[in-house]
């Protein structure tokens, strides 16, 4: 029994990370074109460095919560693949061996030039910092406008699955929001959202709660279902 996951920021809000936009269209106080764009980058790399900075900061100081738990130990009873938009490591720290970040990891940088020079990375990052072939680090984020080298290994993994469940995200943002007609028409779909954009259905179900509890009642769902 394949499982595939599709996480958004609402699984790890509950770690204690802000969700990718605020209300008011801003993160951290900032235009997102501002810290996650090429032109972003371009016209100020200090502000993206530093904005990112922080964001690697405030990683090192919180913890996978029932959610990230939950689907790890998944992996005793079923075949489980996560794929994440998110760029934290929250999902590898819980316990979880299969996962492919659609837009990047916080704690890895590559060079500006050389996009396969991919480096682990946990401190600041700063002007200055190059590859070994003397080129700027940059994170190793997606940014709007840039493509989503993931995606064909995302797109196989939910056509091959049996079971998708899309944990905290709205479905909104495009290319991810095109994973859901890759699932087989006979697959079973779950959806856990405090405010779900999609209605339950014959395929569908969906669990109206945030992540940490919703997921447990999937995962109760399939096991009982499957085992």
């Amino acid at each position: 029994m394949k499982i595939t996951v599709l996480t958004g920021a609402g699984i790890s809000a509950e770690s204690g990370i802000r969700t990718f936009r605020d209300s008011d269209g801003l993160w951290e106080g900032h235009d997102v074109m501002e810290v996650a764009s090429p032109q972003g980058w371009n016209a100020n790399p200090e502000l993206v460095l530093d904005f990112y900075n922080q964001r690697r900061k405030q990683l090192l100081e919180v913890e996978p919560n029932a959610a990230h738990i939950a689907l790890a130990e998944l992996e005793n009873d079923f075949d489980v693949q996560i794929i994440t938009q998110n760029v934290d490591d929250l999902h590898e720290r819980a316990g979880s061996t299969n996962v492919l970040h659609l837009h990047g990891e916080l704690f890895k940088v590559r060079s500006t030039v050389i996009s396969t020079t991919i480096l682990d990375w946990k401190k600041e990052l700063n002007k200055g910092d190059l590859c070994k072939d003397s080129y700027q680090l940059r994170p190793h984020i997606v940014w709007f406008g840039e493509d989503v080298p993931e995606m064909d290994n995302a797109i196989r993994l939910v056509r091959e699955t049996d079971i998708l469940i899309i944990i905290g995200t709205s479905m909104q943002v495009y290319p991810a929001t095109s994973l859901l007609q890759f699932a087989p028409s006979e697959s079973k779909i779950y959806f856990v959202d405090p405010k779900p954009t999609i209605s339950s259905s014959e395929r569908i179900i969906v669990f109206a709660e945030k992540a940490s509890t919703g997921v447990i009642k999937v995962i109760e769902t399939i096991k009982s279902n499957e085992l």
